[in-house]
Protein backbone atom coordinates (compact mmCIF):
# COMPACT_ATOMS: atom_id res chain seq x y z
CA UNK A 1 0.00 0.00 0.00
CA UNK A 2 1.20 3.15 -1.35
CA UNK A 3 0.66 6.23 1.10
CA UNK A 4 0.94 10.23 -0.03
CA UNK A 5 0.45 12.27 3.38
CA UNK A 6 -0.52 15.78 3.39
CA UNK A 7 0.01 18.67 5.97
CA UNK A 8 -0.65 22.51 5.99
CA UNK A 9 0.19 25.54 8.38
CA UNK A 10 -1.75 28.73 8.00
CA UNK A 11 1.50 30.86 8.95
CA UNK A 12 5.21 29.60 9.56
CA UNK A 13 6.95 30.66 12.55
CA UNK A 14 4.57 32.04 16.15
CA UNK A 15 4.91 28.36 16.87
CA UNK A 16 3.71 27.07 14.08
CA UNK A 17 4.96 24.54 11.68
CA UNK A 18 4.12 21.52 9.65
CA UNK A 19 6.69 19.08 11.21
CA UNK A 20 4.33 17.81 14.21
CA UNK A 21 1.56 16.93 11.45
CA UNK A 22 4.64 15.39 9.32
CA UNK A 23 5.50 13.01 12.05
CA UNK A 24 3.03 11.74 13.62
CA UNK A 25 1.49 11.06 9.55
CA UNK A 26 5.16 9.02 8.70
CA UNK A 27 4.57 7.20 12.38
CA UNK A 28 0.91 6.37 11.14
CA UNK A 29 1.96 4.90 8.05
CA UNK A 30 4.86 2.63 9.61
CA UNK A 31 2.46 1.53 12.03
CA UNK A 32 0.18 0.53 9.03
CA UNK A 33 3.07 -1.06 7.03
CA UNK A 34 2.46 1.52 4.11
CA UNK A 35 5.12 2.53 1.85
CA UNK A 36 5.11 7.10 1.94
CA UNK A 37 5.02 7.46 -2.01
CA UNK A 38 5.35 11.43 -1.07
CA UNK A 39 4.91 14.20 1.30
CA UNK A 40 3.24 17.03 0.77
CA UNK A 41 2.82 20.43 2.88
CA UNK A 42 1.64 23.57 2.45
CA UNK A 43 3.40 26.36 4.76
CA UNK A 44 1.91 29.55 5.16
CA UNK A 45 -1.40 28.80 3.12
CA UNK A 46 -4.84 29.50 4.34
CA UNK A 47 -6.88 26.55 4.24
CA UNK A 48 -9.65 29.24 2.67
CA UNK A 49 -7.52 28.51 -0.39
CA UNK A 50 -9.28 26.20 -3.07
CA UNK A 51 -5.93 26.06 -4.71
CA UNK A 52 -3.04 25.30 -3.17
CA UNK A 53 1.13 23.99 -4.72
CA UNK A 54 1.01 21.05 -2.73
CA UNK A 55 -2.56 20.09 -2.56
CA UNK A 56 -3.05 20.48 -6.06
CA UNK A 57 0.21 18.58 -6.87
CA UNK A 58 -1.02 15.91 -5.01
CA UNK A 59 -4.44 15.88 -6.27
CA UNK A 60 -2.31 15.68 -10.09
CA UNK A 61 -0.51 12.70 -8.87
CA UNK A 62 -3.68 11.02 -7.12
CA UNK A 63 -4.40 11.40 -10.99
CA UNK A 64 -1.63 9.16 -11.88
CA UNK A 65 -2.35 6.97 -9.70
CA UNK A 66 1.12 7.11 -7.78
CA UNK A 67 -0.50 5.97 -4.23
CA UNK A 68 -3.01 4.40 -2.93
CA UNK A 69 -4.24 6.59 -0.08
CA UNK A 70 -3.89 10.08 1.43
CA UNK A 71 -3.16 10.52 5.16
CA UNK A 72 -3.51 13.57 6.45
CA UNK A 73 -3.34 14.68 10.42
CA UNK A 74 -7.12 16.94 10.55
CA UNK A 75 -10.15 17.76 8.18
CA UNK A 76 -9.32 21.51 8.71
CA UNK A 77 -5.83 20.80 7.22
CA UNK A 78 -7.27 19.49 4.08
CA UNK A 79 -10.35 20.90 2.96
CA UNK A 80 -11.62 24.54 3.35
CA UNK A 81 -15.55 23.53 4.05
CA UNK A 82 -17.37 20.14 3.75
CA UNK A 83 -18.06 20.56 0.52
CA UNK A 84 -14.75 21.19 -0.25
CA UNK A 85 -13.67 17.67 1.76
CA UNK A 86 -16.95 16.44 -0.46
CA UNK A 87 -15.66 17.15 -3.60
CA UNK A 88 -12.10 15.82 -3.14
CA UNK A 89 -13.37 12.32 -1.34
CA UNK A 90 -15.51 11.68 -4.65
CA UNK A 91 -12.44 12.32 -7.27
CA UNK A 92 -10.58 9.92 -4.73
CA UNK A 93 -13.02 7.51 -4.14
CA UNK A 94 -13.47 7.63 -8.38
CA UNK A 95 -9.66 6.77 -8.54
CA UNK A 96 -9.60 4.21 -6.22
CA UNK A 97 -7.64 6.17 -3.55
CA UNK A 98 -8.35 5.47 0.03
CA UNK A 99 -8.60 8.70 2.73
CA UNK A 100 -7.17 8.75 6.13
CA UNK A 101 -8.09 11.32 8.70
CA UNK A 102 -5.98 10.87 11.91
CA UNK A 103 -7.54 13.14 14.43
CA UNK A 104 -11.31 12.33 13.02
CA UNK A 105 -10.13 8.35 13.00
CA UNK A 106 -11.65 8.64 9.60
CA UNK A 107 -10.72 5.74 6.80
CA UNK A 108 -12.61 5.46 3.43
CA UNK A 109 -10.02 1.57 2.84
CA UNK A 110 -12.53 0.21 5.82
CA UNK A 111 -16.09 -0.69 5.66
CA UNK A 112 -16.57 1.68 8.31
CA UNK A 113 -14.90 4.91 7.03
CA UNK A 114 -16.85 3.59 3.66
CA UNK A 115 -20.31 4.04 5.53
CA UNK A 116 -19.75 7.70 6.92
CA UNK A 117 -18.45 8.82 3.35
CA UNK A 118 -21.48 7.53 1.75
CA UNK A 119 -23.81 9.36 4.75
CA UNK A 120 -21.93 12.58 4.10
CA UNK A 121 -22.20 12.18 0.10
CA UNK A 122 -26.00 11.40 0.65
CA UNK A 123 -26.94 14.48 2.75
CA UNK A 124 -24.52 16.79 0.41
CA UNK A 125 -26.61 15.58 -2.49
CA UNK A 126 -29.55 16.57 -0.39
CA UNK A 127 -28.49 20.04 0.74
CA UNK A 128 -27.74 20.62 -3.61
CA UNK A 129 -31.22 19.58 -4.27
CA UNK A 130 -32.39 21.90 -1.29
CA UNK A 131 -31.04 24.68 -2.89
CA UNK A 132 -32.02 23.95 -6.06
CA UNK A 133 -35.58 23.59 -5.28
CA UNK A 134 -35.25 26.79 -3.46
CA UNK A 135 -33.81 29.01 -6.24
CA UNK A 136 -36.40 27.29 -8.62
CA UNK A 137 -39.66 28.23 -6.07
CA UNK A 138 -37.79 31.88 -6.44
CA UNK A 139 -38.19 31.87 -9.48
CA UNK A 140 -41.84 30.80 -9.87
CA UNK A 141 -42.78 33.18 -7.03
CA UNK A 142 -41.10 36.29 -8.88
CA UNK A 143 -42.78 34.99 -12.73
CA UNK A 144 -46.00 34.86 -10.70
CA UNK A 145 -45.45 38.90 -9.64
CA UNK A 146 -44.86 39.77 -12.99
CA UNK A 147 -41.80 40.42 -12.94
CA UNK A 148 -39.17 39.46 -15.80
CA UNK A 149 -36.36 37.19 -15.75
CA UNK A 150 -33.05 36.74 -17.80
CA UNK A 151 -31.05 39.32 -19.76
CA UNK A 152 -33.33 42.37 -20.35
CA UNK A 153 -34.01 42.40 -23.99
CA UNK A 154 -31.90 44.66 -26.29
CA UNK A 155 -34.05 47.04 -28.65
CA UNK A 156 -32.86 46.14 -32.38
CA UNK A 157 -32.90 48.93 -34.89
CA UNK A 158 -32.84 46.60 -38.20
CA UNK A 159 -33.20 49.73 -40.36
CA UNK A 160 -30.26 51.66 -38.84
CA UNK A 161 -28.04 48.56 -38.87
CA UNK A 162 -28.96 48.01 -42.88
CA UNK A 163 -28.37 51.71 -43.66
CA UNK A 164 -24.87 51.23 -42.24
CA UNK A 165 -24.32 48.06 -44.08
CA UNK A 166 -25.27 49.90 -47.77
CA UNK A 167 -22.69 52.19 -46.83
CA UNK A 168 -19.97 49.56 -46.52
CA UNK A 169 -19.98 49.35 -42.57
CA UNK A 170 -18.34 46.30 -41.41
CA UNK A 171 -20.36 43.86 -39.04
CA UNK A 172 -17.54 44.58 -36.62
CA UNK A 173 -18.02 48.24 -37.20
CA UNK A 174 -21.56 48.28 -36.88
CA UNK A 175 -21.52 46.37 -33.72
CA UNK A 176 -19.23 48.76 -32.13
CA UNK A 177 -21.22 52.00 -32.95
CA UNK A 178 -24.50 50.15 -31.85
CA UNK A 179 -23.42 48.09 -28.70
CA UNK A 180 -24.88 45.29 -29.87
CA UNK A 181 -22.45 41.81 -30.28
CA UNK A 182 -21.39 40.74 -34.01
CA UNK A 183 -23.85 38.09 -33.80
CA UNK A 184 -27.04 39.92 -33.39
CA UNK A 185 -26.05 41.53 -36.19
CA UNK A 186 -25.60 38.98 -38.37
CA UNK A 187 -28.50 37.33 -37.44
CA UNK A 188 -30.66 40.69 -37.80
CA UNK A 189 -29.21 41.08 -41.25
CA UNK A 190 -29.88 37.61 -42.45
CA UNK A 191 -33.60 37.69 -41.17
CA UNK A 192 -33.93 41.03 -42.66
CA UNK A 193 -32.66 39.83 -46.50
CA UNK A 194 -35.16 36.94 -45.87
CA UNK A 195 -38.14 38.87 -44.90
CA UNK A 196 -37.32 41.13 -47.96
CA UNK A 197 -36.64 38.22 -50.29
CA UNK A 198 -39.96 36.60 -48.94
CA UNK A 199 -42.13 39.81 -49.86
CA UNK A 200 -40.33 40.00 -53.60
CA UNK A 201 -41.78 36.54 -54.42
CA UNK A 202 -45.04 37.00 -52.65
Amino acid sequence: MKAAIYARVSTTGQGQSPEMQVRELREYCERRGWEIAGEYVDAGISGAKDSRPELNRMVADARRRRFDAVVVWKFDRFARSVSHLLGALETFNALGVAFVSLSEQMDTSTPTGKMVFTVLAAVAELERSLIAERVRAGLRNARAKGKRLGRPRIKVDASQMARLRAEGRTVREIADTLGVSRSLVHKTLANRGAIRAATTVS
